[in-house]
């Protein structure tokens, strides 16, 4: 098997503890934990009340009791029609296992956080070659045309009649695909099928397509993967080049008032009652920066980069915001306000933030005039500067003129933890 990202997620986490052990998604006796939706934006279902989404689970039943049995043996069969299979719970990051047998001329799949889909082909059937039915099972079909991941890298399907096995690992955005033993998408961005001018949603269902033909399913486990254990793939996905900015025991390295801030167990935390902005020694321009932050409740600090000594990062440069934008006191925020976006300038997308308290991964890579926040394994914010219609602000940061700088902690009297702080320049 080749070196690549998604057989190092693999094997990184078949050598992790999770806080979660394995569950079966499938009891092997009735259908228990599961309803029916077909292909329908996710948002919807995330949004609605309680109440209304019980009633949309127990109305979907009738459908799913139409399509869907158990087998004496107790394996899951699906007579090519009806509702897809859908689990009551929402998944954010996870390994998910399972088989599946299928007959000529079926076509399904597997969609994650209600997202199509790894496709399920009949490899054999020429009239649907056109659409890559050929290349074999295992890909994000619904990425768009040539994006990593929509073709799988390999044909990997057995022949009718035997049972075919998925691995498949979701941390983020990001999807690796393990199809009966190699690697057939690798660490790729799922795109979302819904609005592809957004990300797929931090949480959702999985759901087993049925189209077209009878398929079979068993052995359905799913163990979610701790926010701890996704930060250590993340922090060691593509690390070669990286150089810690934190020795986790001294502000060696750093500038500027570091009497505001404290270090406890291995992070940076500014003080409650202080603030101001603590900079490297060495200055950057292109960069990627990588680090961990755990958020208070009504967290609020601050990334900034290519920034002068003196001044507020936010306008003599850029600052990323570090903010608890799900607290009460934030609710009137201005869309550039939110956690992620640049200051003043550019909004990032919400709802990827972990629950206060928990630790969050956060990338940050800035070439030339391009910015770009990766949160948690997904993209909040990707942005060229020069392409920003500055016409309407009050206030333009002066980062948009600046090629270099340092990066530093913006401190707002909030006691948020940063950690694991590490850099690599770039070369544009």
């Amino acid at each position: 098997m080749r070196n690549s990202p998604g057989v190092f997620i693999l094997r990184l986490i078949a050598t992790q503890t999770f806080a979660a052990e394995p569950v079966a998604l499938f009891n092997g006796k009735d259908l228990t934990g599961w309803w029916g939706r077909k292909t329908k934006d996710p948002r919807e279902i995330l949004a609605m009340p309680a109440d209304e989404l019980a009633a949309l689970k127990k109305a979907s039943l009738a459908d799913i009791q139409a399509h869907w049995s158990v087998a004496p043996n107790g394996v899951l069969v699906n007579d090519g029609k009806g509702n897809y299979l859908t689990t009551d719970k929402f998944y954010r990051d996870f390994r998910l296992s399972l088989e599946y047998r299928t007959v000529p001329k079926a076509d399904s799949g597997i969609y994650l956080r209600g997202i199509p889909q790894v496709q399920i082909w009949d490899w054999t059937q020429e009239e649907k070659f056109k659409h890559g039915a050929d290349k074999g099972s295992g890909g994000l079909w619904n990425n768009s045309k040539d994006a990593p991941g929509k073709d799988p890298l390999q044909l990997m399907d057995r022949p009718f009649g035997e049972w075919n096995q998925f691995d498949i690992t979701m941390i983020g955005e990001r999807v690796t695909v393990g199809f009966n033993g190699e690697i057939v998408v690798d660490n790729a961005v799922m795109e979302n099928y819904f609005d592809r001018k957004l990300p797929v949603p931090a949480v959702g269902p999985i759901q087993l397509q049925t189209h077209g033909g009878e398929i079979r399913w068993r052995n359905i486990y799913l163990e979610e993967i701790a926010p701890e254990e996704a930060n250590k793939i993340l922090q060691a996905r593509n690390d070669h080049g990286f150089k810690s900015i934190f020795d986790g025991k001294s502000f060696n390295g750093w500038q500027g008032p570091v009497e505001n801030y404290e270090i406890r167990d291995g992070a940076i935390y500014c003080k409650a009652d202080k603030g101001g902005t603590i900079l490297t020694e060495q200055e950057y321009e292109d960069f990627d920066l990588r680090f961990e932050f755990k958020l208070p409740p009504g967290g609020n600090n601050g990334i900034a980069i290519r920034a002068p000594k003196e001044g507020d990062p936010a306008w003599k440069a850029f600052e990323v915001q570090v903010l608890d934008n799900t607290h009460q006191k934030f609710a009137n925020l201005k869309p550039w306000q939110v956690h992620g976006s640049l200051y003043g300038l550019a909004p990032a997308h919400t709802g990827y933030l972990r629950k206060t308290g928990e630790w969050n991964f956060q990338e940050i890579i800035c070439r030339g005039p391009r910015v770009q926040v990766i949160l948690n394994g997904t993209k909040i914010l990707d942005v060229n500067v020069n392409e920003v219609d500055t016409t309407g602000l009050k206030r333009v940061p002066e980062g948009i003129n600046r090629q270099r700088g340092f990066v530093g902690l913006a401190g707002h009297k909030s006691p948020v933890g940063f950690r694991n702080l590490r850099i690599k320049p770039l070369k544009r």
